[in-house]
Order: structure tokens, then sequence, then C-alpha cells
């Protein structure tokens, strides 16, 4: 389906998922949006009325599962420095980490509980990029959501990229879920660790029909990437990146691209977006859109997983588990334990 830009959606409604008698999940078709669209940096506030606007549009679309960028919620710092050299930080950008950080949520907390009560008055099944404050430490995470507002879990990035190391801690194995709902088995990973081999064996290993990937790469060759994981799991893949132009966020000084503020104007666009979606057979069903914000709808029809895997299933008969194996730790690894009670 082609892009159906955010201010300007219509349209007939469509019907309700077809389950097939509940007997049957590959006879499912599930209506799929993609977000693309900017934060509103440093306005953790107006950035959930922007999503709750969006996502009112999207189900007046008659969508079921509505899939947000990378740091949608706090806010892709993209430009930034925060002041980082090897052996030094500046006093600016200690601000700047300060301010970021103020911008994001606690999970749970307040915001996550408004984005399941969005989830459920709108009836759709929620993937939210955000930025977790977990103490003083940010993690960059998806959080995901029900259509009857129940707020699922979470998925923390367990490799941030280049300088996102200086400012977003490690997630973990035991943020890697999947979850079967009524629409399918979703599950999602974040910008490039999509390119991680292995860990995208754990998202096939428990059976991932729709896979998300929020993300902030917007380049051409993004497309090749989500083009192979769509064919590679035999599953559809949704990615959703922002739209930004430098307006979109603070003006410097307050806020500086590093490097290339001053041949940026107000209108420069600073991301592209790129947003598509894709099915098992590697057809392009939305997308990609790099023209501005907007959402990108498309039906999946689940039957297309079972034909794609009739030629390739990656962890099912095409398989080799007594050459080729792999282990997933999945417990929490936390800093600090104690032996509080235990007998010495």
């Amino acid at each position: 389906m082609a892009l159906v830009p955010s201010s300007a959606i219509d349209g007939a409604l469509m019907s309700e998922v077809d389950m097939g008698g509940a007997s049957d999940p590959s006879t499912v078709t599930v209506r799929a949006t993609v977000v693309q669209a900017s934060t509103v940096f440093y306005d953790t506030p107006a950035t959930i009325d922007k999503a709750e606007r969006l996502i009112a549009e999207a189900a007046g679309y008659g969508s079921q599962l509505v899939v947000f960028p990378e740091a949608f919620i706090g806010g892709y710092p993209r430009g930034s420095t925060f002041g980082a050299t090897i052996g030094s930080r500046s006093d600016k950008g200690k601000e700047d980490f300060r301010k970021y950080h103020a911008s994001a949520i606690d999970v749970p907390g307040s915001e996550v509980d408004r984005l399941a009560a969005m989830a459920g008055k709108y009836r759709v099944f929620l993937v939210m990029g955000v930025i977790e404050r977990s103490g003083f430490t940010l993690y960059c995470t998806v959080l995901f959501f029900d259509s009857q507002g129940r707020y699922l879990g979470k998925h923390r990035k367990i490799m941030p990229t280049a300088l996102e190391r200086v400012i977003w801690g490690f997630g973990d194995g035991s943020t890697i879920p999947v979850y079967e709902t009524h629409l399918g088995k979703i599950g999602a990973l974040i910008c490039w660790e999509n390119r991680m081999p292995l860990l995208r064996t754990a998202l096939y290993g428990k059976g991932v029909e729709i896979y998300c990937a929020p993300t902030a790469d917007a380049r051409e060759v993004w497309q090749a990437s989500m083009t192979h994981i769509a064919l590679e799991g035999g599953c559809f893949v949704l990615s959703s990146n922002q739209f930004c132009r430098r307006r979109d966020y603070p003006q410097a000084p307050d806020y500086v691209f590093g490097g290339v503020e001053e041949e940026l104007s107000p209108d420069s666009v600073v991301c592209s977006g790129g947003s598509v979606i894709i099915s098992p057979s590697g057809a392009v069903l939305a997308g990609p859109n790099h023209e501005g914000e907007g959402l990108l709808s498309a039906d999946l029809d689940l039957g297309e997983i079972v034909k794609a895997k009739f030629d390739f299933d990656v962890v099912g008969h095409y398989s080799r588990p007594e050459v080729l194996r792999l282990v997933v730790e999945d417990h929490p690894l936390n800093p600090v334990s104690f032996a509080s009670g235990r007998l010495s």
C-alpha cells in the first residue's frame, strides 16, 4: 500500500481480523502500520501527545498493529557528541546528558501506563521505541502493548552502535521476547542489532512471524538488510524510522549537530526515514518513504509465512543442529546481588 500522509488519512475501515475459525492461524490477515515521524525533542509529554494522534489516525485506517521508530519517546540524539572525547567530557556535554536523561521514561511508570491506555483505547497492538531510564543509566528500548491495554514487556538494545555506547547501557538476554498474540508472533530488534546474525537467530528460534525493526538508519543499504531478514526468517519485516529536519531539534547553541551545524538550515533533512514493510517473499508491501512524515500500511497475509517456510526454514528443515547450534543466555545479569538470608 502506498504512503498515507499522517495529516490526511481517510478511507473505509478495514474488517476485523479473520481468525479463520481460530483453527488455522495461516488464514489470518493483519493490517499493520509503521509510523514515520519525529520526536518533539526534550518534550516527552508533547511527544506522547503526538504518538496518540498518530495511533488514532492509524486505528481509523483499520490498523491492528502500529510500530513506532527507535527512540521515538525520549529522542534519538542525532549529531550530538555529548562533549565526549577520549579521556574527557565537557561541562556542556554533561548538561546535554542531564536534559536527555530528564526526557527519558521509567519502565514501569506513568508514561508506560498512558501508552498502555492508548493501546487499549484504540484497540491496537503497539510497539513503541523509547529511551528508558533505569536509575542513572539510559537504555534504548522497545515496549510492547496489547490491544486490551496491557503492557507486555520490553526489549533493550543489547549493542548500541559507536557513540551510542557513551549514552546508553547494554541490554542482556533476558529481554529478547517474542509475544504470541492473536495477530501472530511479534518481536523486535533495534537498528544495527538487526545486522547481528546470532541475535536474529534467537528471534527465529522463538518463531517470530512479524519482525519489527525500529531504526535510525535511513540509508539505502538498510533496505537490503530488511529484505534479507524477511527472506532469511520467512517473516514479515516492519521497519520504522523517524523523518527529521533540523528544526525538529532545539536550536543552537542549546543543541548542536557536531561538525555540520553551520551547513544546516531549519529545513535541512537530517534523517530521511526510509520506513518500509516487506513480505516473507521479499516483496515490498509499503515504502520505502524518504519524502516526509507519514503512515505506511499493509495487509499481512500470514499464509505467506507458511509458503516461505516451505522454501526455507532457517531453524527448521534448513537447520543442521548437529553442526551448528546457538545457545542464548536469557537470564538477567545483575551487577549486584545480596546474600541476605543465606545460611552461613
